[in-house]
């Protein structure tokens, strides 16, 4: 799917937080007493940012200094505050003491605030720490609440084995779940990591509608740290916010689909969704420059942890930019210099090949043209892989070519009985779910794998949106995927 502009959803829906927020006090543990509690509230508020202020309470010995620090969910930028030294690292803001203020005595309090600036939830910080000490806690209690609950039973170990992906017991596993859309374009946009909550308990509404894979959109400059890209939002940090992420849904026994979204090289063809050279829209192909070094640092990152996915590239187009599609299908597949597209390109072999090179094994996937709606000639054009892991990738919406079962079974049916296939992207336009509906059954028949696009709070007017509060409340189209998954055993 060629999505429809991130800034335009990201403006409707921080309006939307914005409306919805109010004072949003953190409540304290009701038995032991905690080490410290914080009182945390938006006093303000407006489309480019808002005002907050914190209330801490010191609740053992006396302190002659004090330093709290918390995350900002939206991910936004404190400009300026008071009664406090601010300061902040990616998300991490901080505030020490001023010098007149540094005492605090076993049970004084200090107030201070702070203004923010970007768009994104002004939903309370999940947790706070007082000198390191987490604060809103039982003191007794030896977790921080923001640790995700050690895993009981972890994601599988997958495999390709014929047409279908399996575990190590060698039973078949199918990939069922939600797209979490953010990472691919909030960085690159300059405002955060991601968009919207990425707690413990934003994973947890998405494991309870029976979701067992997330797949998490990136961007390559992002991961590589490129000079264009605000250094909170790029490399080590971006990279440690995407493995925390994977943490977390691992932890409630979900696969993790990592997925190349948004990429370098400039595009001004037909179709382009941005005359840009830099990462900040869906172009037509993977480039040599930066892509192979994306996938060779994702590879060594999770070479050891076989249960990620990963997902080559969100949707190739150069079908769009060539004029035979044997071109565009030998484009796909080797890259190089294509007709039509002005850099050199990567092709699913090249990507193939790098992470293969780091010694990962973890299960690939490849989208084939227009968008990953077309996989006609896929198995003609199919890549080499060593490992013998590789699965297909498809994506539909009701207004794309391929969207009928006439359709799919005349070129989905044959890839789907000669190598698993995934619908990484399943939705419609229509904010309600009669069309993913038949996808769905239809993939069920044939023990393959789907995920709804996205599990993001965006009007669902202007795209695909599955929920309409992070805490799972599904919009029309998001009740009829997520009832569905609660009705399949497992």
């Amino acid at each position: 799917m060629r999505h429809p502009p991130r800034l335009r959803l990201l403006v409707a829906g921080a309006a939307l937080a914005l409306a919805a927020s109010a004072i949003a006090p953190v409540g304290t543990a009701s038995a032991a007493a905690p080490a410290c509690t914080v009182e945390y509230s938006v006093t303000s508020q407006w489309d480019t940012g808002f005002q907050g202020a914190v209330k801490l309470t010191n609740n053992t010995a006396a302190l002659s200094s004090w330093s709290l620090s918390f995350d900002l969910a939206g991910g936004q930028q404190v400009s300026q505050g008071w009664n406090a030294k601010w300061s902040q690292s990616g998300r991490t803001v901080t505030a020490a003491n001023e010098n007149w203020n540094g005492a605090l005595g076993s049970g004084a309090s200090v107030s201070a605030g702070f203004l923010a600036s970007g768009p994104g939830s002004t939903a309370a910080p999940v947790s706070f720490k007082l000198n390191g000490t987490t604060c809103n806690v039982d003191a007794e209690s030896p977790h921080d609440p923001t640790d995700p609950p050690a895993p009981t039973d972890g994601p599988p170990v997958l495999k390709v084995s014929g047409n279908k992906l399996v575990d190590e017991s060698g039973a078949t596993r199918r990939l069922l779940g939600v797209n979490r859309s953010g990472g691919e374009f909030a960085c690159v946009q300059g405002y955060g990591i991601w968009d919207g909550p990425v707690d413990d308990a934003s994973v947890k509404a998405i494991a309870d509608w029976n979701v067992n894979t997330v797949r998490i959109p990136l961007n390559e400059e992002c991961w590589l740290g490129l000079s264009n890209i605000k250094p909170e939002y790029a490399g080590a940090n971006y990279i440690a916010a995407v493995k925390d992420l994977v943490t977390k849904v691992k932890a409630h026994g979900m696969t993790p689909m990592l997925e190349l979204h948004w990429s370098y090289g400039q595009y001004t063809g037909n179709s382009a969704g941005c005359a840009d050279v830099h990462a900040g829209c869906q172009k037509p192909m993977p480039n040599m420059q930066y892509t192979p070094s994306f996938w060779a640092s994702v590879a060594n990152t999770f070479q050891d942890d076989p249960t990620v996915v990963f997902d080559l590239f969100n949707e190739p187009y150069p079908d769009r930019a060539t004029s035979t599609a044997a071109q565009a299908w030998t484009c796909w597949r080797d890259g190089g210099t294509c007709p039509g597209i002005g850099y050199e390109v990567a092709g699913m072999q090249d990507l193939i090949d790098t992470i293969r090179d780091t010694g990962a094994t973890n299960v690939i996937l490849a989208g084939g043209l227009a968008y990953s709606n077309d996989l006609s000639q896929w198995l003609t054009y199919k890549p080499s892989d060593p490992a013998g892991n590789l699965a297909a990738a498809w994506h539909v919406y009701n207004f794309n070519t391929c969207s009928n079962e006439s359709c799919w079974d005349s070129t989905l049916a044959p890839v789907a009985a000669q190598v698993p296939l995934v619908a990484g992207e399943i939705g419609e336009n229509t904010c309600a779910h009669s069309f993913v509906d038949r996808v769905m059954t239809w993939f069920d028949e044939r023990e393959q794998s789907y995920l709804g696009w996205t599990w993001n709070t965006w009007n669902c007017n202007s795209g695909p949106a599955l929920i309409s509060n992070y805490d799972g409340t599904p919009t029309s189209f998001g009740i009829g995927l997520r009832d569905h998954l609660r009705s399949l055993d497992g």
